[in-house]
């Protein structure tokens, strides 16, 4: 494959619409460098792959689209399509993987499956460091989330070391965690 898709590259298309993480067919598009209008002809062809109403895959309405536009000035929508631009949810984005057929897509589909893995397990990594009450865990689970966190923003860096402090103010807590990277040699 002669070029690798990195992580963050990934994570940087993700939007989150519908209380959902998605990634709008341009973005798909340019993931998988193709044509826009491939990638819904792929899905016109295959209307089986992507079931109406079951969470694969949906249109922006003109809000959405409104919104997106106002605050995603990177957004890759041209003014000129005469169709709203669909959202490609996790699931979605598996079933497009099943028609595109090629080292780039497979290469693709790869680092999309690993940046919603990651992005799920950071989740829960987080909601774990709210309920638990062992220091030593909650530790151990920011130390967790701070490597996560670096993979998905940046595959050029390696952590080092990283730093965990507690501060307790007026029955408030208040925990820092830093993760220190430096570039790979």
């Amino acid at each position: 494959m002669s070029k690798i898709l990195k992580l963050s590259k990934v994570e940087d298309h993700i939007i989150r619409l519908r209380n959902q993480n998605v990634i709008i067919d341009s973005d798909v598009a340019a993931l998988y460098g193709v044509e826009t209008k491939r990638v819904n002809e792929a899905v016109k062809n295959n209307p089986d792959k992507f079931p109406q109403g079951k969470g694969y895959i949906f249109e922006l309405d003109s809000e959405e689209l409104t919104n997106l536009r106002s605050k995603f000035s990177t957004a890759n929508i041209s003014p000129m399509s005469r169709t709203a631009p669909k959202a490609f949810t996790e699931k979605g984005l598996y079933m497009l993987a099943t028609i595109l057929k090629s080292d780039v897509a497979t290469a693709t589909t790869l680092e999309i499956i690993e940046t919603f893995a990651k992005l799920r397990e950071l989740t829960r990594t987080v909601a774990e460091i709210a309920e638990t009450q062992d220091k030593a865990t909650q530790k151990s689970l920011m130390q967790k989330s701070g490597e996560l966190f670096a993979d998905l923003m940046d595959n050029n860096l390696e952590v080092t070391g990283s730093e965990t402090t507690v501060e307790i103010n007026l029955a408030m807590m208040k925990i820092k965690h830093t993760v220190k990277k430096e570039k790979k040699k």
